[in-house]
């Protein structure tokens, strides 16, 4: 990947002073040290996706589990179902992680997201004072005037036997007239207390390098790392109706009333039945 020049852009990378540039050494001496998980880190200014190429370095093998790629701009960021993601640069937080768990049995790998929900979360919350919840399985939601808006998406995939690359992608100062969708929202208009976005990924990955060796710990057990407890707080998904969009054009509607031990959604129809959900668009149809 050729790197880009921030500073072609608009003449300046600090052509927006709201939004100054991360600091990847700073960052480094902060993040990467004796006996952390993370074991390397770089800014790219702008890249298509930062899953894309951490898989490939991963598969390459170039990089060892703790790498961390951050993009200052991704030009074809992906969600879930393989939508896109853009903002404009220096805007929000765009980054993938490498994990190699291996002493967690891969059936238990589908709560590496879910995981990393509730870290990124738990760091938001300390950095910048914003109240998020999770809506199952992987958006991180603010709420900004009375109303419940995606902030942030987590995509996890597996890079190669024994990895997963976990992204995050979250909305830090963008700006009303800069949302992409009207359901969109930002930690700035939030109100957040920081959008330094330096101290908000230190929170983040400190976050996540706590929760993954909890979890890592306990042999991935949901239970005994106290993740499923944890997440079922955090989850706005959780006591609403909602109506599950699943493979097949077939839809579920009903109250989804818990997060079973494999990390999936359980949803009680009107028919008395209960029924777990491991992938599927979720759409909340009424506050809780």
């Amino acid at each position: 990947m050729t790197p880009h020049n921030a500073a072609d852009d608009n003449g300046s990378r600090w052509s927006d002073l709201d939004r100054p540039p991360l600091n990847a050494a700073a960052l480094r001496r902060a993040l990467v040290r004796e006996g952390s998980l993370w074991s390397h880190l770089d800014v790219v200014a702008r890249t298509g996706s930062t899953n894309n190429d951490l898989v490939a370095q991963a598969a390459a093998g170039a990089v060892a589990e703790g790498a961390v790629l951050v993009a200052e701009e991704q030009t074809a960021g992906r969600g879930r179902l393989d939508r896109r993601w853009t903002a404009p640069p220096r805007s929000g937080l765009f980054f993938s992680v490498l994990l190699r768990p291996a002493e967690v049995p891969v059936a238990r790998w589908g709560w590496l997201p879910l995981l990393t929900g509730v870290a990124v979360a738990t760091g938001l919350s300390r950095a910048a004072g914003v109240d998020t919840a999770l809506k199952w399985p992987n958006d991180l939601l603010v709420t900004i005037g009375g109303q419940e808006r995606k902030a942030g998406g987590i995509l996890a995939e597996r890079a190669g036997e024994d990895g997963v690359v976990v992204g995050v992608g979250i909305n830090v100062s963008l700006r009303a007239d800069e949302l992409p969708v009207p359901q969109a929202g930002s930690l700035a208009l939030a109100g957040a207390v920081s959008t330094d976005r330096d101290p908000l990924l230190r929170a983040m990955l400190r976050s996540l390098e706590e929760w993954y060796g909890r979890w890592r710990a306990a042999g991935g057990d949901p239970a005994a790392s106290g993740l499923q407890e944890t997440y079922a707080a955090g989850c706005a998904t959780l006591g609403r109706t909602v109506r599950a969009e699943l493979p097949g054009d077939r839809a579920i509607v009903g109250e989804a009333v818990a997060v079973d031990g494999d990390g999936r959604l359980v949803i009680a129809t009107k028919e008395g039945v209960q029924e777990p959900v491991g992938a599927g668009d979720i759409v909340h149809l009424r506050p809780a």
